[in-house]
This record gives C-alpha cells, structure tokens and sequence, in this order.
C-alpha cells in the first residue's frame, strides 16, 4: 500500500501543478503582476546611468530597486519569466478550452429534453391548424428570417427545432487568449532573451573598455541571424560601418549587419532662435551579399527598413572634428600661450607654460608640468534660455529630441538666443586631478557688458561660469595682457607708483599712498578679492571695516586702470581713454581675475578655429516580434468586439401532434440576459402566435 502511494505521489504533484498553470487565476495573477510592473517601468525612466537614480533615491533605495532590476524592468530575467509562464498558463487553458468551446458553438442543441424546456423563464406555447411537419417548416422560415441557424431533429414523438446566432460568441474567448499567448510571445522574441541565451550556452562575453570593432574577438560577435536585437552604431561624414554595437550592462557585444552603412550627408535645419528643426542622414546602403547599392535619407520618424532591419535617426554627434585652441595662462607674466591643434574624441599632452605652437602629444615625452587634455565635444550650436542672464543647463539628448519632434518644436520665446560654438575639454595634471572645463568662442551679452563665459563643472554636474571682460575687438587680449601685468611685480610697482603720482594731495603723502596702493595689488594678485578681505578681516577694527573695505576696492580699481594703461604702452598700445565704459570694463577685469583665483587649472583654452564633421547616432532593430505584437492587438481587438457585442441566443420549439392540427412548446436563453433580449422574445413570440394561431 505505501508503495502504491509513493508511486502516486510525483503524478499527484504534477497534476497539481499542471491545473495551477492552466487555472484562470493563476493567468489572471501573473497577468497583474506584468501590468504593475509595466507601470513601473513607465513612471521610473529605464536605462539610465546608475549615479543618476543614486542622486534621485539615495544609496539604500538604488540597491532595493537594482536588486530587482527596476532600471531594465522589460529585460529583466523575472519579468520575462513571468511572460513566459503567462504564455504556458493561458496556452494550456486555450488548449484544454478550445475544443469544448468550438464543439460548443457548432451545436445545435437539438437533443435537449422537451420536459426540459418548461424550466426555461423565456418560454411560450401556441397551436398551429397544421400537421407537425407544415408547422415545423414555419417555424424553420420564421427563425432563419430573423438570423438563426436552424437545425430539426424528427423522432416518433414530435420534431425539435433548434436555432441559434451569434454562436461566433465563442470565438471571442478563443481571440482573446490566443492575443494574450501572441503578444507575451512577441515581446519574449524581441527581449534579451536570445542575446542572454547566447551568452549563456554560446559562450558570448562582452567586451569591456575600448576597442576597435575589428579587434574584437569571436566571443564578443553576436551571430549574423540573431533573431533579435537592438543596437546603436556612430557614423561620421564619410564613414561607414557593417556592425552595431549591443549595449550589454558594462561592457558591449559586436553584432554584424547583413549590408554597409555609409554616410555621405548630415543635414541639420533650424529655426530662427537656433533650435534644430530638423536633422537627416543622407546614406548609401550597401548589402553584403549581392553588392546592391541604393540610396537613402533617414530621419525622425521616417527610418530605413532593410532586410528586416530597422534603422532609426536616434541623434547627431561630433565626428572627429578639427579644432584649434589657444592657451590663455592664469599663472606667470605670459599673456598667451601655446597653440593647440586636435581632434574632437581624441587626447593630448599639453604644457600650460609653453608659448607658441609647442604641443606634446601624448606619449612622446611630455614636460613635467604638463596636463592630460581630453576633447570631449564640439557644438557648434548652443541655444540657451538667457532670462537668468546665464546659460541654463544642456540639455540631454531626449530632452533635446522632443524639443525637436514634439509640440515644443515650433515653440517661440523670446528668451532664447544661440551664443555661438562652444568645447569641452578635461584637464587631468600629474597628481590625477581632473575637472571638465567648457568654454564659448564668442562674447555674449550678460547684463549689457559683452563677456567670455568660462565654465567649470561642479561635482553635482552642473558648470559654474566665470565672466570674462571682451575688449573692443571682440577679443581676450587685452585681458590677458592685464592679468600678465598683474602677474609682474615691476608693473605693479610701476602702477602703484603712477597711481600714487597722479592722486597724492601733495608730494608728502605720495610714498605712503604708493606703499598701500602697491600692497593692495600684491594681495590682490595672490589672492583675489577673497585674500583682500582676509587680509582686512584680520587687521582692521570691526567698526572701520566697511569703510576700508569700500576704500580698498577704489584703490584695487584705480590701480588696476594704470596697469592696463601700463600693458596696453609696453605693447605698443596707446592708452584706454578714462570713459565711464572704460571703468566699467576694468571693474568687471577686477570681479573676473579675483574668481580666476579659484579657477581649477592654471590655464584656459579657447576654442580659436575649428572644422566641423558630422556623425550621425542609429538605432539598429531587429525585432520580428513586432509582426506578432500587431497580430495579437488585431486579435485582441475582434475577441473583445465578439465577447462584447455578439449575444449567443438559442431557441428551441418542441413540435407535436395535436387535436385539429399541432401544439409547439417553445423556449429562449442567452448567455447575458439583457433589455433588447427580453423585447426580442416578445417578438418572436408575437409573430410564432400570429392570427391561423390560437395561443393558450
């Protein structure tokens, strides 16, 4: 006996299992569980950088979240294996279902019990003046004129005619299951699962770090037929590539198309404030295996469909362009520096003290003071909301996109201006500090004063702007000449000395007037306005300290404008005119080299010249899945229209011999009993008891 039921015991244990899978609470569960995790998934934007969900959730939540894969819902490993149990529950119900429903929808019915038909609650009986069969023949005319099927069985008792519509009722149910098993097969097709499939049993491994697409090995090629994929590829202008690449967490897999992909234009639009209109590629498509060619333009919502791929225009990007800068120094008595000549993407090694054109490239033995320099990005276009006086945050690529292609594209405001090409650039010195830098080519208009905006990026990623006074020609020059000025301590003797000349009251108080005027300046050189007011905070009674204070700074300023008037004569320059512009200008001079002070690096590098070259950002689809997603929605939408709108009503009239000709028992049922089904019996009853009838 205890045999017999250990034997019993695994078939007891997989019965259970296979009536809870094909159970329509067990679908309807997991069913629930998709669409929370679906909303998920829409509030909490997907597959974004991890440090920008620490900076929004904090550390603790970010790895509550990333435990369960929150960032990558669609693609994560219990979502899918949730659609794929739901696709095995609701199959195994359709399967189990089908059939009963189908034989169901095919029956008439007709062997229902006459006595049977007494417990209906829709129901009548009448007399025909005619034999059973004429009166069976009516009946057949009258249900078939009112859309009904009708089937007779005859027996030595009487006939039964059975009818029936909207039988199709049935087939909703069958639409809708099979629309559910459709869609979560279609979107299993297109996830990650073939891609973690390869990786699993294929032994594919991404490739972490940088490396040439042609150096990277077989196991970090995806197959030419992966059925599905999603990658993205960088062309340049005058570029081509025959490969995407598949983000995978960290690291990337190389995944082969079956043509080439050459740029030849990138054609960018836009509107009056400087906003991109619109941005195209102009491509030639090359397939690999016939050498056929053919041209093509792609762009926002027109992509390209090849051989069952999709290339989308995701964005645009820096190609490579050729950009020449100019070092500026902050430190010693050397207005200019060195001439810088690279490309965007790549690195240099650079001396912040060499004049010239003298550039070391990196690797090729560098000077000890010498900075890493890395070329991050070009733009040449830079529309920028300039109501705070100030350029407000860049914006990402999405934002960037639906300003583009949504409702705010055509937006007008006033407020935005395109203050002209900028670069971005990181300095890293010898020590390993780095800090990304941004800075624009030309002056713009802040506050009525033309200024340089020279930006360093904080450590909560935004930059912080210092405003550089433009000379009358639109330049830096003559503020590199002062800062150089200010960084001799001869020319600083030499203004305090005029400044003290021109006015002292009398020749007595000449040398003490220089003396402060000269200390002010060293304080201010190695300092800034900061170290004055340090200076002043130690020295200086709290009751007097507002009045030295605003002293000083006349004295900073009126010395400062002897200097300048000292750089401009060691030049060959005649001397600034004392305007009211003039002084302005020298105040901002003196509020720009005080923040200079604090400035990250010992020089600054502005963008002189440059050549720009497009690239263009694809996004490469493969996602046959979509074929069945559409599929199942066209089925979704006929089960729901069948189950809604199509009443399943049968009829049955028991026909039998009687006293001067024939008496029929008749009754009426519908799967949802409604008003029109109640006002539908009464006329089919009315017109099955029509005069030549006498109804008891």
């Amino acid at each position: 006996m205890s045999r017999t039921s250990s034997h019993l015991a695994p078939r007891q244990v997989l019965s259970a299992f296979f009536e809870l899978l094909g159970s329509m609470r067990f679908a309807v569960s997991l069913l629930g569980i998709l669409c929370v995790a679906s909303v998920v998934g829409t509030v909490l934007p997907q597959n974004s950088p991890d440090s920008a969900y620490i900076d929004q959730f904090g550390p603790f939540w970010f790895e509550v979240f990333d435990h369960f894969s929150l960032w990558r819902v669609y693609n994560s490993g219990w979502f899918m294996l949730i659609m794929a149990f739901l696709v095995l529950s609701t199959s195994i119900c359709l399967t189990r279902n089908a059939p009963r429903m189908l034989r169901d929808a095919r029956s008439f019915r007709e062997y229902v019990r006459a006595d049977s038909l007494r417990a209906f609650a829709h129901r009548f009986e009448t007399h025909y003046a005619m034999a059973p069969e004429p009166a069976a023949q009516a009946l057949c005319r009258l249900f078939k004129a009112q859309g009904y099927a009708v089937r007779v069985r005859r027996d030595a008792a009487g006939l039964m005619v059975a009818a029936k519509k909207g039988s199709a009722n049935r087939l909703g149910y069958i639409c809708a299951h099979a629309a559910l098993v459709i869609i979560c097969l279609g979107g299993l097709v297109d996830s990650d699962m073939s891609l973690r499939l390869q990786m699993w049993l294929g032994g594919k491994q991404p490739v972490m770090g940088n490396m040439r697409i042609a150096d990277v090995p077989a196991s970090g090629r995806l197959s030419p037929r992966n059925p599905s994929f999603r990658g993205n590829i960088l062309v340049p202008e005058g570029g081509q590539t025959s490969s995407a690449v598949v983000m995978v967490g960290d690291g990337a897999l190389v995944q082969p198309l079956p043509f080439t992909l050459r740029l030849k234009h990138f054609v960018v639009d836009y509107y009056s404030t400087g906003m991109p209109s619109r941005f195209a590629s102009q491509v030639q498509v090359i397939d690999s295996a016939t050498g056929k060619t053919f041209p093509a333009t792609i762009e926002v919502n027109h992509p390209l469909h090849y051989k069952g791929i999709t290339v989308y225009q995701s964005s645009f990007d820096d190609g490579g362009s050729h950009v020449t800068l100019v070092a500026y120094p902050l430190k010693g008595m050397l207005p200019r520096g060195a001439t810088v000549q690279g490309t965007i993407g790549k690195s240099l090694v650079v001396d912040p003290a060499a004049a010239g054109a003298a550039v070391a490239r990196q690797g090729t033995g560098a000077p000890p003071d010498s900075m890493h320099m890395d070329l991050a990005s070009l733009r040449v276009i830079n529309v920028q909301d300039m109501s705070g006086d100030k350029p407000a945050d860049r914006k990402s690529l999405e934002q960037e996109l639906a300003s583009v292609t949504g409702s705010a594209a055509g937006k007008k405001n006033e407020n935005l201006h395109n203050i002209g090409p900028s670069i971005e650039y990181r300095l890293t010195d010898a020590s390993g500090q780095s800090h990304m830098f941004r800075n624009y080519m030309a002056p713009v208009m802040l506050d009525g004063a033309s200024v340089f905006l020279v930006g360093v990026q904080g450590d909560d990623g935004a930059y912080r702007y210092v405003r550089i006074p433009a000379d009358a020609q639109g330049s830096l020059a003559q503020f590199a000449r002062l800062r150089a000025a200010l960084a001799d301590p001869d020319m600083r003797r030499a203004a305090a000395q005029r400044f003290a000349a021109a006015s002292a009251p009398s020749s007595a108080d000449t040398a003490a007037l220089q003396a402060a005027a000269l200390h002010a300046l060293d304080t201010f050189a190695h300092g800034g306005l900061q170290g004055v007011a340090d200076v002043l905070q130690n020295n200086t009674p709290p009751a007097q300290l507002k009045h030295a204070a605003d002293m000083v700074v006349r004295l900073i300023g009126a010395s400062m404008a002897e200097l300048d008037d000292l750089a401009r004569q060691r030049d060959g320059l005649s001397a600034a005119p004392r305007t009211r512009e003039q002084a302005r200008w020298t105040r901002r001079a003196v509020a720009a080299l005080s923040d200079l002070s604090r400035y990250p690096a010992p020089v600054i590098y502005e963008l002189d010249d440059f050549k720009q070259v497009q690239a263009s950002v694809f996004q490469i689809t493969r996602n046959p899945g979509e074929y069945g997603v559409v599929l199942g929605a066209v089925l979704l939408i006929v089960g729901i229209f069948t189950m809604f709108y199509l009443r399943d009503r049968r009829i049955w009239a028991w026909v039998q011999p009687a006293e001067g000709g024939s008496t029929v028992l008749a009754a009426m049922t519908t799967q949802r009993r409604t008003l029109d089904f109640d006002q539908e019996f009464e006329r089919l009853r009315a017109a099955a008891t029509a005069p030549g009838s006498a109804q008891r």
